[in-house]
């Protein structure tokens, strides 16, 4: 899998407990890990070619600066080799209130071991905004960005839009497009589901392009800490 910019959206990443907007969406949500906490997201994402195994843990150790670290490792042609690397720091300008709204800054680089020689890899920057109606039970994320690719030296506008919707206290319903300023966007629908509310968390979704040439399936884990850092 080739971690261009579609893929440099990888926005819902890095939430706190209380955060509904993590992973699988790509749409990063205006929200950070608490403060001394970490957390632990894991994924599998199953191409018709290829298969994708992902961990970004995440930590947030001074109150409003998360940073995450973490990587994939494909298997296609029956040979796994690792594929991207990721370090992303975030922070927030407004914290989101029920029925208000919150926007913050996100910045990251992506670097592709099998793709590039540079130790740099594909920057990124984009603000997240998100906005709570119905006291929390309908959320929805916007993040409007900027991405380079050091190999074609490559300039891009990104953009997602992502939401939200509770089913029950546990189960969400979440849906998302995005994509860059050239080509067709990404879309992905599926469901969230707490096992332990605000511990553990599993996710499946479906998620293709809008011209239907590059589909997925996705089935996640999400595993949040409670306040332990110095």
């Amino acid at each position: 899998m080739h971690l261009r910019l579609p893929v440099l959206l990888c926005f819902g990443l890095w939430l706190s407990p209380s955060a509904q907007a993590a992973r699988p969406m790509v749409t990063d949500d205006a929200r950070i890990v608490d403060d001394k906490s970490c957390q632990l997201e894991s994924w599998v994402k199953t191409r018709r070619d290829s298969e994708e195994y992902w961990a970004l843990p995440s930590c947030n150790f001074s109150g409003n600066l998360e940073l995450a670290l973490g990587g994939a490792s494909t298997r296609a042609n029956g040979e796994s080799r690792t594929s991207d690397v990721v370090l992303q720091g975030k922070t927030l300008f407004k914290t989101l209130e029920p029925n208000g709204w919150a926007w913050g800054l996100t910045a990251g680089i992506a670097h592709h071991p099998d793709l590039a020689r540079e130790m740099i890899g594909d920057i990124y920057a984009y603000i997240p905004a998100s906005f709570s109606f119905r006291d929390d039970k309908v959320v929805l994320h916007t993040n409007l960005g900027w991405a380079r690719t050091q190999d074609k030296h490559h300039d891009a506008m990104l953009w997602g839009l992502g939401s939200e919707v509770e089913m029950t206290s546990r189960t969400w319903l979440i849906a998302e497009i995005y994509g860059e300023n050239q080509g067709n966007p990404y879309y992905q629908i599926g469901l969230r589901h707490w096992v332990v509310p605000n511990r553990v968390q599993v996710d499946a979704t479906y998620g293709n392009r809008n011209n239907g040439g590059d589909n997925w399936i996705s089935i996640g884990l999400r595993l949040l800490s409670p306040a332990f850092l110095p």
